[in-house]
């Protein structure tokens, strides 16, 4: 399954902000953001060029690839989805993306990050309304039920992400039970509850050239 192995605190680096891929350490001094806020490479730090339109819709795209942990293929993919849905493109797009399973296991609290939701997903810790599914790019439906395998439960990683679960903030389209370690689909997010840095006009303006 392919996915992007280049540094992670370089890819911050090149988008100019914090992504949140490492999980707690993006949050410490340790963050690749805090210690060089430039670019990589030789040039990094001078090339502070002003961007074309087309560069702003690149880099957000390039953005919201990195995020979300995703490929070229599969995200124009969703594009050319959305495309021919009836419906705001732009809303279509958060949906594809918020509702992957690894998205929504990340944004329950049950990973720190969504490279360490997806790992998960991968290794097989979870049911979907009772049934094993190990594909991170899984469209969860509204009223779907995630559960934590029960043979799972008593390794390390879950008693000490309970702690962690306490202390997320969960979207209001999520229903989470911290102690059973299950959480459900309330609805499909909006763009306006989605609080993610992404102009995602800018990647319909990219893609639609």
């Amino acid at each position: 399954m392919a996915r992007n192995l280049s540094p992670q605190c370089k890819q911050c680096r090149r988008e100019g902000e914090k992504l949140f891929l490492k999980g707690d350490r993006c949050y410490s001094s340790k963050c690749g953001i805090v210690k060089r806020n430039f670019a990589p490479g030789m040039h990094g730090a001078k090339n502070k060029q002003k961007m074309s339109d087309y560069g702003l819709q690149l880099r957000e795209k390039q953005k919201a690839k990195r995020t979300y942990g995703i490929l070229e293929k599969q995200f124009r993919n969703y594009y050319l989805h959305a495309a021919k849905k009836v419906g705001n493109n732009t809303e279509l797009m958060w949906q594809f993306l918020e509702m992957r399973l690894d998205n929504i296991v990340y944004r329950a609290g049950f990973a720190a990050s969504r490279k360490l939701a997806r790992q998960l997903v991968l290794h097989n810790h979870f049911l979907v309304n009772g049934k094993r599914c190990n594909v991170p790019s899984y469209q969860v439906a509204v009223d779907t039920k995630v559960a934590v395998k029960s043979n799972y439960l008593k390794k390390k990683y879950w008693q000490e992400a309970l702690k962690n679960i306490e202390n997320k903030e969960i979207p209001l389209w999520l229903q989470v039970d911290k102690k059973g370690l299950t959480f459900s689909v309330k609805a499909i997010p909006k763009e306006a509850d989605i609080k993610q840095n992404i102009a995602m006009n800018l990647i319909i303006e990219y893609y639609s050239r």
